[in-house]
């Protein structure tokens, strides 16, 4: 589990960047959500799956509520969201992330009981992937295949996922996560595949940070 002041470290000096090379991504970072929203988030969890919320996901969400994409001029085909600037999507709110992860009508946990809530999508109109936090750490998440959910992370702690994430945009080498690569298109951060890219009329603008 990471101490709540290295994520703190982490989100500031990653924040510093986006302020200064992709102002868009840094004016999408909505405020820290109030501490009655992180508090019925632990309260549902603790009710309805008998397990607490994550600390370092309470911690992430007192300094970041969400984001909200902010209205780019240039891109008239909406391919660019601004607040999707980390690799693995958008950091989802605290209503997104329990939306998913708690029973539904029927009462079934399809993610089998495992004391993980998701973070992070790239799916936001119906989140059918991601990233989730646990006691272990870091993982990923499909709704279509959630059997190992919670046994294997691939960062041990929030802060290392992003502290990953900057160390690729300062340091590289750019295809260190694995989940594309960082570049600047508009203001906004945005992780491609050059060899499958996802952008289609904003790629010509897109200008890879290495």
């Amino acid at each position: 589990m990471s101490d709540p002041q290295d994520l703190g470290r982490v989100w500031k000096r990653l924040t510093a960047w986006l302020k200064v090379n992709a102002p868009l991504s840094h004016a999408s970072l909505l405020p820290g959500a109030p501490e009655v929203v992180i508090e019925g988030a632990d309260a549902a969890l603790r009710h309805d799956l008998g397990f607490p919320l994550p600390a370092e996901l309470a911690a992430l969400w007192r300094l970041c509520g969400g984001v909200e994409h902010q209205e780019i001029e240039g891109d008239e085909e909406g391919e660019v969201g601004s607040g999707a600037f980390l690799p693995g999507g958008v950091i989802m709110s605290p209503v997104d992330a329990l939306r998913p992860r708690l029973p539904d009508r029927t009462s079934t946990d399809w993610w089998g009981g495992a004391p993980v809530v998701p973070w992070l999508t790239r799916d936001e109109a119906g989140p059918e992937s991601g990233h989730w936090v646990g006691d272990i750490g870091v993982g990923r998440w499909y709704l279509d295949s959630l059997i190992d959910v919670g046994q294997k992370a691939a960062y041990p702690s929030i802060a290392a996922y992003l502290d990953a994430v900057y160390r690729t945009l300062t340091d590289g080498p750019a295809d260190a996560m694995d989940l594309g690569v960082p570049g600047v298109v508009w203001g906004c951060l945005v992780w491609e595949r050059p060899e499958t890219p996802s952008l289609d009329e904003a790629l010509p603008h897109w200008t890879p940070v290495h």
